[in-house]
């Protein structure tokens, strides 16, 4: 994994432990493919690619205020 998916990945982490202390979703982990990121959602776990992911959680997080 290069550095900017890794960065990448960390920044979509950070913000998914923010969602979930918030209690935004109900849980988030690695998806299996290296591309994506598992979010809990609405009680549905869905795999998105790490760029949506980290709009998703922006946007939920942003709404959240």
């Amino acid at each position: 994994m290069n550095h900017t998916k890794t960065a990448l990945r960390d920044e979509v982490h950070q913000l998914a432990e923010e969602a979930f202390n918030r209690k935004l979703i109900s849980g988030h982990g690695d998806s299996q493919n290296s591309n994506e990121y598992q979010i809990v959602w609405n009680g549905k776990p869905r795999h998105l690619p790490l760029e949506r992911a980290r709009s998703v959680l922006r946007n939920l997080i942003e709404r959240s205020h």
